[in-house]
């Protein structure tokens, strides 16, 4: 007798949703299912799992079976082991072709035979075909694997533990021999033919502050010195209705901290399960940035040229060019952030300036702003920009707003390279 334990990694994401997961026949009917064991151990910021699930075969026919597990995909399995009726089997890690065909050969020869792998549409599901069951067996597999715990917004540790008869996804179009198309039929939570026990225990440095569960839990016992351990478990009566949720706070969270593990022995020579291993746990304390508080100075220059008396298109009834511009000033001027200094000049031949310096954002400066703006007309014959911009640049800069300069313009500007020289010689100084 001998068992295959095969893990392969697939390439295709999950999406749509599919059936639970348990064990189940290719015909499509759930195994029955006798009782869930979980034991957790949470310690500092990694989970180790031990799920031990028992199935009994109730048919008069030997059974091949399918053992469906859904995982957070930041999980590794290093350990699946199987008892049928008094005999323990243990995985070992193969080959892919080599797992199948000593399965294969397992299944034809009458013996019992275990192959685990990754279903290829799902990354957080593993598929085990669990072999012949024999009328009146009992299976008990047990699956172990460790899982680093997210770390939520409000600093605590979230573990969850899916309820394997609840519904799963896929990808819509997947291969038909996947894992997942399998049909399992809902039973009403009144008529849970199994039970369900877990334990967690929870050990930090840090010290854990509390624990928040979803589900009942029972009263948390504390185990160490300044509560760096406690011990709780589900209440009496869970019917694994739904995804078994923990958060755990630490008190010093933020504080570093080591966990040496010594290896096991004896192992073999080419194992790395012999060696010692560390964790170094590592949570800086990293204040939010503070939004900065300076909004800036807005300089709008609005070309008031007689090109600007010009419809925008050749189409009748079009918006004349200083209209639009104009419009799309108010909408910017209703627009900016209270706090913020803004002025507007008008440029053509010449230019003016609404105000002798920017002034700062306020109810009375932009409706003296805005009244100013709809007086405006396209009069001021040629596009001389130039001038506008040098006295703009003469004028000192607000301490803490940075300056962004805006061009309302129909083009044709006179003197073009020399403008663009002026621009790029203040380049440091604002946007533009």
């Amino acid at each position: 007798m001998f068992s295959v334990y095969h893990v392969f990694f697939p390439q295709y994401p999950c999406v749509t949703m599919v059936h639970p997961g348990g064990l189940l026949t290719p015909r499509e009917k759930p195994v029955p299912l006798k009782s869930i064991s979980v034991t957790l151990s949470i310690c500092e910021f990694v989970a180790g799992v031990s799920a031990t699930l028992n199935y009994k075969n109730e048919e008069e026919v030997p059974l091949e079976a399918f053992f469906i597990f859904p995982m957070d995909e930041d999980s590794a399995v290093y350990s699946f082991e199987a008892m049928v009726d008094g005999k323990k089997i243990k995985a070992e890690l193969q080959d892919k072709m080599t797992a199948h065909t000593n399965y294969e050969n397992a299944i034809i020869r009458g013996h019992q035979a275990f192959l685990l792998e990754e279903d290829m549409c799902s990354r957080d599901v593993f598929c085990c075909n669990v072999g012949n069951l024999l009328p009146g067996s009992q299976a008990e597999l047990t699956l172990k694997y460790v899982q680093e715990l997210p770390l939520e917004a409000d600093g605590a540790l979230r573990y969850v533990l899916p309820a394997i008869l609840n519904p799963r996804y896929q990808l819509s179009g997947c291969s038909e021999d996947s894992c997942l198309n399998m049909k399992t039929p809902v039973v009403s939570l009144e008529d849970l033919p199994y039970t369900i026990s877990m334990v967690a225990t929870i050990s930090s440095q840090h010290g854990i502050d509390r624990i928040q569960s979803n589900c009942s839990l029972s009263p948390i016992e504390y185990l160490g010195d300044n509560k760096t351990s406690a011990q709780v478990s589900l209440a009496d009566g869970h019917k694994f209705d739904r995804d078994v949720e923990f958060l755990i706070y630490y008190r010093a969270v933020h504080t570093p901290s080591v966990v040496v593990e010594m290896g096991e022995s004896p192992t073999k020579s080419d194992s790395v399960l012999g060696d010692p291993a560390a964790m170094v746990t590592f949570y800086p304390n990293i204040p939010e940035a503070q939004p900065s508080i300076a909004c800036g100075e807005f300089i709008f220059l609005m070309d008031c040229s007689g090109s600007m008396q010009s419809p925008i298109s050749k189409q009748s009834k079009s918006q004349l060019r200083i209209d639009v511009a104009k419009e799309t000033l108010i909408l910017l001027l209703k627009s900016l952030p209270l706090g913020c200094y803004f002025n507007i000049y008008e440029f053509g031949s010449t230019y003016e300036a609404f105000f002798p310096n920017s002034v700062k954002y306020a109810q009375s400066t932009v409706e003296e702003a805005l009244r100013r703006v709809k007086l405006m007309r396209a009069n001021l014959r040629g596009t001389e920009i130039l001038t506008a911009l040098q006295h703009i640049y003469k004028q000192p800069s607000v301490p803490g707003h940075p300056l962004q300069v805006f061009v309302f313009t129909d083009g044709e500007v006179t003197d073009t390279f020399t403008v663009v020289r002026e621009v790029k010689s203040h380049r440091l100084r604002h946007r533009y």
